[in-house]
Protein backbone atom coordinates (compact mmCIF):
# COMPACT_ATOMS: atom_id res chain seq x y z
CA UNK A 1 0.00 0.00 0.00
CA UNK A 2 1.09 3.30 -0.90
CA UNK A 3 0.13 5.83 2.24
CA UNK A 4 -0.74 9.69 1.71
CA UNK A 5 1.81 10.19 4.81
CA UNK A 6 4.28 8.27 7.18
CA UNK A 7 4.38 9.87 10.52
CA UNK A 8 7.55 8.59 12.29
CA UNK A 9 6.55 8.74 16.05
CA UNK A 10 3.34 8.62 17.45
CA UNK A 11 3.86 11.00 20.48
CA UNK A 12 2.24 14.40 21.16
CA UNK A 13 3.31 15.91 17.46
CA UNK A 14 3.07 12.96 15.53
CA UNK A 15 -0.74 12.46 16.83
CA UNK A 16 -1.51 16.07 16.14
CA UNK A 17 -0.14 16.16 13.05
CA UNK A 18 -1.85 12.94 12.18
CA UNK A 19 -5.18 14.26 13.39
CA UNK A 20 -5.24 16.85 10.40
CA UNK A 21 -4.38 14.73 7.92
CA UNK A 22 -7.16 12.01 8.85
CA UNK A 23 -9.34 14.75 9.38
CA UNK A 24 -8.60 15.17 5.75
CA UNK A 25 -9.36 11.76 4.54
CA UNK A 26 -5.54 10.81 3.79
CA UNK A 27 -4.30 7.49 4.01
CA UNK A 28 -1.85 7.79 7.25
CA UNK A 29 0.38 5.35 8.68
CA UNK A 30 1.81 6.32 12.53
CA UNK A 31 5.02 4.23 13.39
CA UNK A 32 5.77 4.68 16.63
CA UNK A 33 8.75 3.07 18.88
CA UNK A 34 6.80 3.98 22.48
CA UNK A 35 9.43 6.06 23.89
CA UNK A 36 8.08 9.25 24.66
CA UNK A 37 10.29 12.27 25.96
CA UNK A 38 8.41 12.38 29.15
CA UNK A 39 8.11 9.13 30.12
CA UNK A 40 9.54 9.69 33.53
CA UNK A 41 7.55 12.63 34.68
CA UNK A 42 4.48 12.07 36.40
CA UNK A 43 2.06 14.78 35.02
CA UNK A 44 2.23 17.59 32.88
CA UNK A 45 1.64 20.73 32.96
CA UNK A 46 1.28 24.46 30.92
CA UNK A 47 -0.93 22.34 28.28
CA UNK A 48 -4.58 24.03 28.31
CA UNK A 49 -7.13 21.60 29.69
CA UNK A 50 -5.08 19.11 30.56
CA UNK A 51 -2.93 20.56 32.80
CA UNK A 52 -1.73 18.56 35.92
CA UNK A 53 -2.93 15.30 33.60
CA UNK A 54 -0.69 12.48 33.37
CA UNK A 55 1.64 12.38 30.51
CA UNK A 56 1.09 8.84 29.35
CA UNK A 57 -2.94 9.45 29.43
CA UNK A 58 -2.90 12.59 27.51
CA UNK A 59 -1.01 10.43 24.66
CA UNK A 60 -3.23 7.05 24.99
CA UNK A 61 -6.01 9.70 24.83
CA UNK A 62 -4.99 11.37 21.38
CA UNK A 63 -4.17 7.81 20.28
CA UNK A 64 -7.72 6.70 20.83
CA UNK A 65 -9.26 9.52 19.28
CA UNK A 66 -6.46 9.58 15.89
CA UNK A 67 -7.53 5.88 15.67
CA UNK A 68 -11.26 6.70 15.46
CA UNK A 69 -10.68 7.39 11.87
CA UNK A 70 -10.62 4.67 9.06
CA UNK A 71 -7.71 6.13 7.04
CA UNK A 72 -5.55 5.94 9.87
CA UNK A 73 -2.95 2.86 11.02
CA UNK A 74 -0.70 2.30 13.58
CA UNK A 75 2.78 -0.10 13.65
CA UNK A 76 4.48 -0.06 16.52
CA UNK A 77 8.16 -0.45 15.76
CA UNK A 78 11.39 1.47 15.40
CA UNK A 79 12.53 3.07 11.83
CA UNK A 80 15.66 2.45 11.17
CA UNK A 81 16.00 4.13 7.46
CA UNK A 82 14.14 5.99 5.66
CA UNK A 83 14.82 7.24 2.09
CA UNK A 84 13.36 9.01 -1.55
CA UNK A 85 11.91 12.03 -2.93
CA UNK A 86 8.44 13.24 -2.56
CA UNK A 87 5.77 10.92 -4.38
CA UNK A 88 8.07 7.90 -3.10
CA UNK A 89 9.46 7.92 -0.12
CA UNK A 90 10.24 4.48 1.42
CA UNK A 91 11.21 3.31 5.30
CA UNK A 92 12.36 0.20 6.66
CA UNK A 93 11.57 -1.04 10.17
CA UNK A 94 12.85 -3.49 13.14
CA UNK A 95 10.08 -5.88 12.82
CA UNK A 96 7.86 -4.93 9.97
CA UNK A 97 9.57 -4.75 7.07
CA UNK A 98 9.02 -1.53 4.68
CA UNK A 99 6.43 1.19 4.23
CA UNK A 100 5.76 3.66 0.85
CA UNK A 101 4.39 6.96 1.30
CA UNK A 102 4.19 10.18 -0.78
CA UNK A 103 5.47 12.43 2.30
CA UNK A 104 7.12 11.80 5.39
CA UNK A 105 7.11 13.78 8.44
CA UNK A 106 9.70 13.11 11.43
CA UNK A 107 7.86 13.75 14.77
CA UNK A 108 10.88 11.57 15.78
CA UNK A 109 11.17 13.59 19.56
CA UNK A 110 15.02 13.83 20.86
CA UNK A 111 17.18 11.97 23.20
CA UNK A 112 18.47 13.46 26.30
CA UNK A 113 21.67 12.85 27.52
CA UNK A 114 22.67 13.83 31.04
CA UNK A 115 25.61 15.50 33.02
CA UNK A 116 27.25 12.33 34.34
CA UNK A 117 26.83 12.84 37.85
CA UNK A 118 25.92 9.94 40.04
CA UNK A 119 22.17 9.82 41.16
CA UNK A 120 20.50 12.08 38.14
CA UNK A 121 19.20 9.84 35.50
CA UNK A 122 17.00 8.08 38.45
CA UNK A 123 15.56 11.25 39.69
CA UNK A 124 15.05 12.49 35.78
CA UNK A 125 11.47 13.60 35.64
CA UNK A 126 10.59 13.48 39.36
CA UNK A 127 12.77 15.64 41.17
CA UNK A 128 15.53 16.54 38.48
CA UNK A 129 13.67 18.71 35.46
CA UNK A 130 14.72 20.75 32.09
CA UNK A 131 11.63 23.35 31.87
CA UNK A 132 10.83 25.59 34.65
CA UNK A 133 7.11 26.10 33.69
CA UNK A 134 6.51 22.31 33.43
CA UNK A 135 7.09 21.53 36.87
CA UNK A 136 8.57 24.74 38.83
CA UNK A 137 5.52 25.68 39.93
CA UNK A 138 5.01 22.17 42.14
CA UNK A 139 8.17 22.65 43.70
CA UNK A 140 5.88 25.05 46.05
CA UNK A 141 8.54 27.66 46.04
CA UNK A 142 10.86 25.32 47.85
CA UNK A 143 14.78 25.39 47.16
CA UNK A 144 15.98 24.55 43.64
CA UNK A 145 18.77 24.07 42.30
CA UNK A 146 20.57 24.23 39.04
CA UNK A 147 22.91 21.78 37.74
CA UNK A 148 25.43 23.49 35.28
CA UNK A 149 26.45 21.44 32.03
CA UNK A 150 27.42 24.50 30.53
CA UNK A 151 27.30 28.22 30.38
CA UNK A 152 23.64 28.14 29.18
CA UNK A 153 23.07 27.55 33.21
CA UNK A 154 23.15 30.97 33.76
CA UNK A 155 19.84 31.38 31.74
CA UNK A 156 18.31 28.55 34.27
CA UNK A 157 19.69 30.15 37.43
CA UNK A 158 18.28 33.74 36.32
CA UNK A 159 14.93 32.37 35.76
CA UNK A 160 13.85 30.03 38.56
CA UNK A 161 14.01 32.39 41.34
CA UNK A 162 10.48 33.47 40.45
CA UNK A 163 9.78 29.48 41.36
CA UNK A 164 12.26 29.61 44.48
CA UNK A 165 15.48 30.33 46.35
CA UNK A 166 18.04 29.36 43.75
CA UNK A 167 21.68 27.96 44.52
CA UNK A 168 23.58 27.09 40.98
CA UNK A 169 26.06 24.23 41.39
CA UNK A 170 28.81 25.38 38.10
CA UNK A 171 30.45 21.72 38.74
CA UNK A 172 32.82 23.18 37.35
CA UNK A 173 31.98 23.53 33.78
CA UNK A 174 32.03 27.56 33.76
CA UNK A 175 33.28 30.44 35.94
CA UNK A 176 30.26 33.11 36.43
CA UNK A 177 31.84 36.55 35.19
CA UNK A 178 31.99 39.72 36.81
CA UNK A 179 28.76 40.75 35.01
CA UNK A 180 27.02 37.26 35.41
CA UNK A 181 27.96 37.43 39.43
CA UNK A 182 26.19 40.66 39.39
CA UNK A 183 23.30 39.64 37.55
CA UNK A 184 22.75 36.34 39.57
CA UNK A 185 23.27 38.70 42.75
CA UNK A 186 20.39 40.87 41.56
CA UNK A 187 18.06 38.01 40.97
CA UNK A 188 19.61 36.30 44.44
CA UNK A 189 20.87 33.67 43.48
CA UNK A 190 23.52 31.70 45.33
CA UNK A 191 26.49 30.05 43.59
CA UNK A 192 29.13 27.21 44.17
CA UNK A 193 32.04 26.65 42.17
CA UNK A 194 32.99 23.15 43.42
CA UNK A 195 32.85 19.60 41.58
CA UNK A 196 29.53 17.84 42.42
CA UNK A 197 29.89 14.12 43.40
CA UNK A 198 26.81 12.88 43.41
CA UNK A 199 22.85 13.54 43.68
CA UNK A 200 21.21 11.47 46.76
CA UNK A 201 18.66 11.91 49.06
CA UNK A 202 14.82 11.41 48.84
CA UNK A 203 14.18 14.44 46.46
CA UNK A 204 17.53 15.97 45.30
CA UNK A 205 20.36 16.63 47.58
CA UNK A 206 23.66 17.92 46.30
CA UNK A 207 26.78 16.63 47.41
CA UNK A 208 29.93 18.38 46.64
CA UNK A 209 33.63 16.83 46.93
CA UNK A 210 33.95 19.10 49.46
CA UNK A 211 32.00 16.81 51.87
CA UNK A 212 29.13 19.98 51.46
CA UNK A 213 25.25 19.02 51.21
CA UNK A 214 22.92 21.33 49.46
CA UNK A 215 19.30 19.69 50.41
CA UNK A 216 16.73 20.61 47.96
CA UNK A 217 13.46 20.38 46.29
CA UNK A 218 14.53 20.28 43.14
CA UNK A 219 16.89 20.50 40.69
CA UNK A 220 17.13 21.86 37.05
CA UNK A 221 19.63 21.27 34.33
CA UNK A 222 20.07 21.36 30.44
CA UNK A 223 21.07 18.17 29.14
CA UNK A 224 22.56 17.74 25.38
CA UNK A 225 19.93 16.11 22.89
CA UNK A 226 20.47 13.89 20.17
CA UNK A 227 18.04 13.72 17.15
CA UNK A 228 17.74 10.39 15.13
CA UNK A 229 19.68 9.86 12.28
CA UNK A 230 16.43 9.93 9.59
CA UNK A 231 16.79 13.19 9.24
CA UNK A 232 20.86 12.70 8.08
CA UNK A 233 19.91 9.63 6.08
CA UNK A 234 17.01 11.89 4.07
CA UNK A 235 19.24 14.65 3.66
CA UNK A 236 17.54 17.20 5.61
CA UNK A 237 19.34 20.28 6.83
CA UNK A 238 20.07 20.43 10.33
CA UNK A 239 20.84 23.47 13.02
CA UNK A 240 22.93 23.38 16.05
CA UNK A 241 20.81 24.85 18.77
CA UNK A 242 21.69 25.58 21.81
CA UNK A 243 21.94 21.84 23.76
CA UNK A 244 22.00 19.92 20.33
CA UNK A 245 20.95 19.87 16.65
CA UNK A 246 17.51 20.00 15.53
CA UNK A 247 15.88 19.59 11.89
CA UNK A 248 15.73 23.18 9.92
CA UNK A 249 11.87 23.32 8.53
CA UNK A 250 10.25 26.61 6.92
CA UNK A 251 6.93 27.99 7.97
CA UNK A 252 4.54 25.12 6.73
CA UNK A 253 7.40 22.81 8.42
CA UNK A 254 8.47 21.22 5.79
CA UNK A 255 12.35 20.75 5.69
CA UNK A 256 15.13 21.58 3.23
CA UNK A 257 14.03 17.91 1.67
CA UNK A 258 10.67 18.28 -0.63
CA UNK A 259 8.20 16.44 0.91
CA UNK A 260 9.73 15.65 4.18
CA UNK A 261 8.22 17.66 7.25
CA UNK A 262 9.15 17.44 10.77
CA UNK A 263 7.89 18.73 13.85
CA UNK A 264 8.25 18.33 17.96
CA UNK A 265 11.31 18.50 19.69
CA UNK A 266 13.38 17.62 16.94
CA UNK A 267 12.40 20.30 14.86
CA UNK A 268 12.42 22.64 18.20
CA UNK A 269 15.27 24.47 20.13
CA UNK A 270 12.69 24.02 22.71
CA UNK A 271 10.38 21.83 23.84
CA UNK A 272 7.05 21.33 25.67
CA UNK A 273 3.81 19.36 25.28
CA UNK A 274 1.69 22.04 24.45
CA UNK A 275 4.36 23.13 21.53
CA UNK A 276 4.87 19.66 20.28
CA UNK A 277 0.88 19.58 19.73
CA UNK A 278 1.00 23.43 18.12
CA UNK A 279 3.57 22.37 15.69
CA UNK A 280 2.22 18.95 14.61
CA UNK A 281 -0.92 21.18 13.72
CA UNK A 282 1.42 23.06 11.43
CA UNK A 283 3.00 20.13 9.92
CA UNK A 284 0.04 18.20 9.67
CA UNK A 285 -1.36 21.14 7.72
CA UNK A 286 1.55 21.84 5.55
CA UNK A 287 2.00 18.08 4.58
CA UNK A 288 -1.64 18.46 3.37
CA UNK A 289 -1.19 21.56 1.43
CA UNK A 290 1.77 20.00 -0.29
CA UNK A 291 -0.49 17.04 -1.33
CA UNK A 292 -2.85 18.98 -2.86
CA UNK A 293 -0.72 21.09 -4.63
CA UNK A 294 1.87 18.35 -5.80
Amino acid sequence: MLYDVIIVGGSYAGLSAGLQLARARRKVLVIDAGQRRNRFAATSHGFLGQDGQAPDLIAAEGRSQLMEYPTVSWVQDSVLQAHGQADGFRVSTQCNGEFDARRLILATGVVDELPAVEGLQERWGSRVFHCPYCHGYELEQGRIGVLASSALAMHHALMLPDWGPTTLFTNGVFTPDAEQRAQLERRGVNWESGAVRRISGERADVELEDGRVFSLDGLFTLPRTRISALAEQLGCTRLDGPTGPYVSTNETRQTSVPGVFACGDASLAAGSVALAVAEGVRAGVGTHVSLING
